[in-house]
């Protein structure tokens, strides 16, 4: 619980000091500039917010591991949903009105996610969780993005360790082994997830797990 909520902070104090500029730039998304990144974040802090007062009383079908729907295909930004999100990041015309929303929609899941007991059990995407479960699996999330984020801004402060070290360890449970000892938690994270293609000897590190790749979620 205390890891989502340093995540999330560290995302959104990323993006709060960001000049307008850079929200024309790219971001690590495919088909995305880091506008329609920030926009695909405040939309993240509603489902965060929906979820947590969705309370079931039934048995808890997945945990913050098996959240995720894997596949192989990389998003190409083609997806009506992404579309979407890049027209309703462009309608925001101001990076300030873009930031002050997210500020103000992503404070609340914030403060949401403290308040929430972790045992209470909650319905998202047709599954139930724990909320503990839940906001596990956004610390992936929010650090995924966080790169996404920075990939194209060197001088913005990157995710907090301890998150690429959870996200590292999740990523690994999902692909059912460990990344190489030699891959920093970084690119483990960009390699595992197809955000950046390996080196050839890193795919020689890799081994067999290099086939497997990469995993896709969503």
């Amino acid at each position: 619980m205390d890891l989502f909520s340093r995540s999330w902070t560290a995302l959104r104090t990323a993006v709060a000091g960001l000049p307008d500029e850079d929200f024309a730039r790219p971001s690590g998304c495919a088909g995305w500039l880091v506008r329609d990144l920030v926009c695909h974040l405040v939309i993240d802090a509603q489902d965060v917010l929906i979820t947590l007062v969705t309370p079931t009383g039934t048995e808890p079908t997945r945990d913050a591991v098996t959240y995720w729907e894997v596949t192989g295909t990389p998003p190409t930004g083609d997806d009506p949903l992404d579309a979407l999100t890049v027209r309703l990041a462009a309608a925001y015309e101001e990076p300030r009105l873009l930031k002050f929303h997210l500020d103000d929609v992503g404070s609340a899941a914030g403060r949401a996610a403290e308040l929430a007991d972790p045992d209470l059990r909650v319905g998202t995407r047709g599954e139930v969780l724990t909320a503990g479960d839940y906001l596990s699996a956004y610390v992936l999330e929010w650090t995924l993005h966080h790169l996404d984020l920075v990939a194209h801004l060197p001088d913005t402060a990157g995710p907090p360790a301890e998150g690429l070290a959870r996200s590292r360890e999740m990523l690994e449970k999902i692909a059912g082994t460990a990344f190489p000892a030699s891959f920093s938690d970084q690119d483990a994270l960009l390699v595992g997830t197809g955000r950046r293609a390996p080196t050839g000897a890193e795919r020689a590190e890799l081994g067999e797990l290099a086939a497997e790749l990469p995993l896709v979620l969503g």
